[in-house]
């Protein structure tokens, strides 16, 4: 019999008419909604799904699934989100984190605990400034993308950001592959960067790794929001450095194009930063499980 991870992820695939939207809406990566979905339909012996430009299109034995388990496979979440929410009393979570990464991983994952009972506070910033806060005793959990180095917050990894360079297919298209494959310092250094901060975290960390130096490229935007730089440089604005979960939806929508492709793949590893005197919390317990269970997907 298929369990509850496979049924849900098919409903919200049907519900959505795309993997890219259901991916979302579970908070996992294209690559594990897509594992589920191939899953499901060798259990069942049966195509649920067709291709099609504007996504996908349910099959007869995809509606008639529909039809038997929608509002079972509902009621039956909601059960399971009550009891890991457990009662009120676990009272209210102060989550903070950067604004891209909450609104497209931690959110979908964390939200059903909110509608379980749970109280969630959010703040939304820089990794710095919130492990200062947290470390103040204001918020209670910080997802960070830099490893905390105070004395009163313990730190746990959970998961890794994959990073890939991409640009519009304009820009693509000025890049010599001869040249990019005996000195990509040079064979991209005309294009103009859309980074993060004048600093260029991100840009700064992968042009080190991959080419040896830091970028010599004129920056032509900043914006402290990977949506936002993604959708600058789809608007042909420059090239950037994003993790893999941001740029996916772009490529598999060829808006952007890969310019760069390392023998081993960038990595940065994800943080839930906690309090030494705070971990014990029950409301801080609950959500440090439920994004340390559901993590494992977000890479591709």
């Amino acid at each position: 019999m298929p369990d509850l991870d496979l049924l849900s992820t098919f409903l919200e695939i049907y519900r959505n008419g795309s993997i890219t939207a259901a991916a979302q809406r579970r908070g996992l990566s294209q690559a594990a909604v897509s594992g589920h979905l191939a899953r499901l339909e060798r259990q069942l012996g049966e195509r649920l799904f067709d291709r099609s430009r504007r996504g996908v299109v349910p099959t007869e034995r995809a509606l008639d699934l529909v039809r038997r388990i929608g509002t079972h496979i509902d009621e039956l979440q909601q059960v399971l989100d009550a009891t890991a929410a457990g009662p009120a009393g676990y009272g209210t979570v102060r989550l903070a984190g950067p604004a891209d990464l909450m609104a497209m991983r931690v959110m979908p994952v964390i939200a059903p605990l909110a509608a379980a009972g749970l109280g969630l506070r959010i703040t939304l910033g820089l990794a710095e400034e919130l492990l200062a806060v947290l470390a103040a005793g204001r918020v209670d959990v910080v997802v960070s993308a830099v490893r905390p180095r105070l004395p009163n917050v313990a730190a746990t990894a959970f998961a890794d950001e994959e990073f890939v360079l991409v640009g519009p297919p304009g820009l693509a298209r000025t890049v010599d592959p001869g040249r990019l494959a005996v000195e990509p310092l040079r064979a991209l250094a005309h294009l103009p960067l859309v980074a993060y901060a004048e600093e260029l975290p991100i840009i700064r960390r992968y042009w080190r790794s991959e080419f040896g130096r830091r970028p010599p490229n004129p920056v032509s935007v900043t914006v402290p929001d990977l949506r936002a730089m993604l959708a600058a440089v789809v608007a042909g604005a420059g090239v950037s450095v994003l993790p893999r979960y941001v740029a996916d939806p772009a490529l598999a929508a060829g808006s952007v194009e890969l310019l760069h492709q390392p023998q081993v793949q960038p990595l940065n590893t994800l943080y839930l930063a906690t309090r030494v005197d705070g971990r014990t919390d029950p409301g801080v317990a609950m959500v440090h499980r439920r994004l340390a269970e559901r993590s494992p997907d977000w890479v591709l």
